[in-house]
């Protein structure tokens, strides 16, 4: 009888431990992107191999991750979540809070040198990205790209902002007007990493952490003490 019971016991603790491993599995990681790959950030007139489009395609981009770019200092890195200014190649006339120069091109160095720059996702929405130097040129052949960002695991503490509440992009003034955005399509603090490539990108993972699961019902779990309670209490 004592046997069976142990047995029993056993059985139950085996059954929680392999449940609460499938549970423990945590969600996919804040990623980094490599913009353009190997063929970094530049326009088709440097770089006539630069297909954005292509890069992008298979890709899901989220709150956190971060997008760096490998350039020099005759390209610039600007960000904004206005189609407008999208649009027109352009950031002369756009908004403080809307539109980010992360990397401008340097007229006075007399040689060329490498540039890269981080630049954190951390708005949901439609978020754009172009070259603006020489007014608009590098843009206007290829170098830009827009890409949506979801809502992930969310921001990281390192990166939140305590009057982004939200984590919203601004509403575009003219949004949706795809015909009119250039042709190219191209779309994350160092906290986060690993690049990813298009060519051995994890698929996402179906798993749910515990704490994100303890969340949802409304407790704090502790996986051992929920293991042997019901192991030795319940059995």
């Amino acid at each position: 009888m004592e046997q069976s019971i142990f047995n029993s016991r056993y059985s139950w603790l085996l059954l929680l431990v392999l449940i609460l491993i499938s549970f423990s599995g945590s969600v996919d990681a804040y990623k980094n992107y490599t913009v353009g790959d190997s063929l970094g950030w530049f326009d088709k007139l440097e770089k006539p191999k630069i297909n954005y489009d292509k890069w992008v395609a298979d890709k899901k981009f989220s709150l956190g991750d971060f997008l760096i770019f490998n350039t020099d200092n005759n390209h610039s890195v600007i960000q904004t979540y206005n189609f407008t200014t999208y649009k027109s190649c352009d950031y002369d006339n756009a908004l403080d809070n809307d539109t980010v120069q992360w990397s401008s091109a340097d007229s006075s160095s007399t040689s060329t040198f490498p540039v890269s720059m981080a630049v954190p996702l951390r708005k949901v929405g439609t978020t754009y990205f172009f070259s603006s130097d020489y007014d608009g040129e590098q843009c206007q052949n290829g170098q830009h790209f827009k890409i949506n960002v979801m809502y992930g695991q969310g921001l990281p503490r390192s990166l939140r902002d305590p009057s982004d509440d939200d984590s919203l992009a601004p509403i575009s003034p003219i949004s949706g007007d795809e015909e009119s955005v250039p042709d190219t399509l191209v779309p994350s603090s160092f906290d986060h990493p690993r690049d990813v490539s298009t060519d051995d990108s994890p698929e996402p993972s179906n798993s749910i952490s515990l704490s994100i699961f303890s969340q949802c019902l409304g407790i704090q779990l502790n996986w051992i003490s929920v293991v042997f309670a019901l192991a030795f209490g319940i059995c």
